[in-house]
């Protein structure tokens, strides 16, 4: 082998013209992009028919050659990557060697449960499954919180990942993402807050989050529940009592929804609920903590995605009547 590599290289550099040439033509690879997995260990070799066998017509030794001739063979980077067409031998090993691989990408969505989250990743088809095969409390104790929930805990946001990851780590950037911002938010909150830790700012933005239609009402919103809190009336949003009902909920928020005790319901529970009911994003963690100053204690939904805001219960009856049954 030793030889035709010399072979190859002297072959090389007396026909300089020959191989810049052959260096720059595409590799024969069809017109969809080739998948190439470089597995941790594989040698300069071992690449080199990786590309071969994952549908690429080059040759192989000489393939590998021009590797070693660059003087950048054991440079090369494992990992998972797209040989599109019109790649090159010297694109290719460019890649290889700065490590850029293929690249999808998941979106975690503001609001969304711990249930959904768990739906979307099961759809995506090039991360590997790990959180399928775990309960919640197995994989919460393998991301390093034992004892906590999921709900709540990841931060939404669009997150990359080479085919092949395993869920668990866009599940662990997604939760350190949400540790930085809740941090952040409450080193921010004001000082006359009712919440009296992070914990409980991540819940009531929950909360706010699920509540707010429009975003300009976001501060008003959390300036209500925050009222609420601070003279100890019952917070009274329906999200919670959905979120209670799990999935027998059908779309239909009934009285006796409203009456029937969960952990969650907070018609018949004073306080926050004991766990978050969705994933905040940034402006409701901010709002959260640092709500509207507000005399409001009141508010429903207009139907246009806004709501009105109330100071009394009477004012709040006449707006129930109007924007949500229809009368003046």
């Amino acid at each position: 082998m030793r030889r035709l590599l010399a072979l190859i290289a002297l072959v090389l550099i007396a026909s300089g013209g020959a191989a810049f040439w052959w260096l720059h033509q595409p590799l024969v690879t069809g017109s969809e992009p080739l998948e190439l997995a470089i597995e941790p260990g594989t040698t300069p070799r071992g690449v080199a028919r990786d590309v071969v066998s994952a549908g690429a017509r080059v040759d192989a030794r000489m393939l590998y050659a021009w590797f070693r001739f660059s003087g950048q063979d054991r440079a090369i980077k494992a990992g998972n990557y797209e040989i599109p067409p019109g790649t090159t031998p010297r694109s290719l090993l460019q890649k290889l060697v700065r490590g850029e691989e293929s690249l999808r990408a998941i979106t975690l969505v503001e609001g969304w449960n711990w249930r959904q989250v768990r739906q979307a990743l099961a759809k995506e088809d090039q991360l590997k499954r790990d959180v399928a095969t775990l309960t919640d409390e197995a994989l919460m104790a393998q991301l390093g919180r034992p004892g906590v929930p999921p709900e709540g805990r990841f931060f939404p946001d669009t997150y990359t990942y080479a085919k092949g990851s395993s869920d668990i780590a866009v599940l662990r950037r997604a939760m350190h993402a949400m540790d930085r911002r809740l941090e952040a938010a409450w080193a921010q909150r004001a000082a006359d807050t009712p919440l009296k830790s992070a914990e409980e700012a991540l819940i009531l933005a929950s909360i706010v989050e699920k509540e707010t239609g429009k975003a300009s009402d976001r501060g008003q919103i959390a300036g209500v529940f925050a009222n609420r809190l601070r003279v100890g009336m019952l917070l009274q949003t329906d999200p919670t009592v959905i979120y209670g009902l799990g999935e027998k909920f059908d779309g239909n928020l009934r009285r006796r929804d409203l009456q029937t005790d969960t952990p969650w319901n907070t018609y018949t529970r004073a306080g926050l609920p004991p766990t978050p009911i969705a994933m905040p994003g940034k402006a409701s963690l901010l709002a959260a903590v640092q709500p509207d100053a507000t005399r409001a204690l009141y508010f429903v939904a207009k139907g246009d995605g806004a709501s009105h805001f109330s100071t009394s219960l009477e004012e709040h009856n006449r707006a129930v009547n109007r924007y949500q049954r229809g009368q003046q």
